[in-house]
């Protein structure tokens, strides 16, 4: 997919993350808004039937903790918040996979924190997990992993939990649902005249003034100022942003179906073209990998994943997640990429086929030394 795209195209596109606020999701403080959930999973049991794939980022954790522990205000103290997120965090994954168990699906809680997606091996595994679930047809529920923050509770907010999220799984699509209904201008709020903006590239100047003017008004995290910064971050993987009241009836299928609601932010780039810069430009090489000049060729060529069989020395001490670098027989760097088994690892099963890291290293975790989405030519 490159270029702008229709909201038609967008809204056909595979692989989706959604992000709920807070706000669509409680009743005033009152916990969790059990009705609308209900709507919310099937308009989105929906959209699996139609072929898309789902990712769910849900707000509501500590509303619904101090409404299980009978707290009328939020706590200011960060291990009061922590508990009711604890809490909450029960409440909030029973009501999902109830709701979606009574249509045949499956879901998966996965808490995650910052270090899990800036740490290389943890990131890895991250994303394997969450790829292996959505092959699987579940659908994952991720929420930051409030109980053990330690330097505030939220990664600043779920908004850009979303966004690395959508990058984590080279997501075609972050919808992301507010009571807002979409990006305007300038903030509707003090300018009722502003306009909405339906469509832009991201970078484009307005939605960094809309963020700008949202930011100023005072508005606290979670507000338009870190939706448009989302978008932003999302983009560098080539993932649409798709910004929208959740008020909207049915505003999930009305998205597919290629509505005219909201702001659609378009990344700049095509996605496999925005992942590979953005992993040529932050990683720095931790090892390296002698290729054979079979593997080099079919890496140039072909553009496929590199196979232990091809390698034929490692050199440095690395580990899974890291960066190495690809070498040809002369020993000239000419790609690098994120490795899927430690140095150790590496040289027990370099030369041999894939069938055989079971049998050499007593598991199998991914067949490729590195897979072609990880991977980028120099």
């Amino acid at each position: 997919m490159t270029g702008r795209q229709s909201r038609h195209q967008v809204g056909r596109v595979k692989r989706w993350v959604v992000k709920i606020g807070s706000s669509l999701l409680t009743n005033d403080g009152r916990g969790l808004d059990h009705a609308a959930i209900q709507d919310w999973v099937e308009q989105m049991t929906m959209l699996r039937r139609d072929g898309h794939e789902l990712l769910l980022v849900s707000s509501g954790a500590v509303a619904e903790g101090m409404s299980r522990l009978g707290w009328t205000q939020r706590p200011h103290q960060l291990v009061a918040q922590q508990a009711a997120a604890a809490v909450g965090q029960m409440g909030l994954v029973q009501a999902y996979e109830s709701h979606f168990q009574k249509h045949g699906l499956h879901t998966a809680q996965v808490l995650l924190t910052h270090n899990d997606l800036v740490n290389r091996t943890r990131y890895i595994n991250a994303r394997s997990t969450l790829r292996k679930l959505l092959d699987l047809g579940v659908v994952p529920v991720v929420n930051e992993n409030d109980t053990v923050a330690c330097d505030e509770l939220r990664f600043g907010d779920n908004d850009t939990l979303a966004a690395l999220v959508a990058n984590l799984i080279e997501a075609n699509l972050l919808v992301i649902l507010t009571d807002q209904a979409g990006v305007y201008e300038s903030d509707p709020r003090t300018h009722p005249e502003a306009l909405l903006i339906a469509d832009a590239d991201a970078g484009d100047s307005r939605l960094q003034a809309a963020a700008g003017d949202a930011s100023s008004s005072g508005l606290g995290s979670g507000d338009m100022a870190t939706k448009v910064r989302a978008a932003e971050l999302a983009a560098r993987s080539g993932t649409y942003t798709w910004i929208v009241s959740g008020r909207e009836n049915r505003v999930l299928e009305q998205l597919a179906a290629g509505a005219a609601l909201g702001s659609v932010v378009h990344p700049a780039r095509s996605p496999l073209a925005a992942r590979k810069q953005w992993l040529a430009g932050q990683l720095q090489s931790k090892g390296r990998l002698r290729l054979d000049e079979g593997a080099v060729r079919v890496l140039q060529q072909a553009g496929s994943s590199l196979l232990p069989v091809g390698v034929t020395a490692v050199e440095g001490d690395f580990q899974r997640g890291e960066v190495v670098s690809c070498c040809a027989p002369d020993g000239l760097a000419f790609a690098r990429g994120l490795v899927n088994y430690d140095a150790d690892e590496a040289r027990r099963i370099i030369g041999q086929p894939t069938g055989r890291i079971e049998q050499l290293l007593g598991y199998v975790d991914e067949p490729e030394l590195i897979h072609r989405d990880n991977l980028v030519l120099l």
